[in-house]
């Protein structure tokens, strides 16, 4: 999977290895991150992160997900993650977090720019998908930063308890 590696300016955005599970259970633990996510629960616990890096490598494996970590180049620390999943008839959705000491740096736009461009030229993918919690307009900005553009509100059901939030939907076809 490290031929899928992909160098930005200041990022390098790799497939999740094991050791990473810790660093993806603090930064993704922390309820900031859980309360403007649809699916990263709080707490999250320990073997949540070693799930998901498993998982990950499957779904590349399966071809349904294209899963990275972010990883601050200089410092070699991890900052977020990013992912193409529900690869499919040539379309995928685009989700990503950052934790929260890594906020206002500009890394889920350089990163999310960079995904857009390996979904297109490397996968060969035709559009994608996003969306963001409404109370959650900073992610819309890295959506238009990336080229997307907004299709209107919808409803998404988030976290464990099954609440239904309104949420903006987004879209970038390939060529755009």
């Amino acid at each position: 999977m490290d031929e899928h590696r992909i160098e930005t300016e200041r990022l390098t955005l790799r497939p999740p290895q094991p050791q990473d599970a810790d660093e993806v259970q603090r930064l993704a633990g922390d309820f900031r991150i859980a309360d403007v996510t649809h699916s990263i629960p709080h707490p999250y616990p320990p073997e949540l992160a070693q799930q998901w890096i498993a998982r990950c490598t499957q779904d590349w494996l399966d071809g349904k997900a294209a899963s990275f970590v972010i990883i601050e180049t200089g410092s070699g620390q991890l900052v977020g993650s990013i992912t193409l999943k529900d690869i499919g008839r040539g379309e995928a959705e685009v989700g990503y977090w950052i934790g929260v000491p890594y906020w206002s740096r500009g890394y889920a736009s350089e990163a999310c720019n960079a995904l857009v461009d390996f979904a297109f030229r490397q996968l060969r993918l035709r559009r994608l998908y996003a969306s963001h919690l409404a109370r959650n307009p900073q992610s819309g900005r890295v959506l238009f930063k990336a080229g997307f553009r907004h299709l209107g509100l919808g409803h998404s059901e988030c976290g464990s308890q099954g609440k239904v939030e309104p949420v903006e939907l987004y879209e970038r076809v390939s060529g755009e």
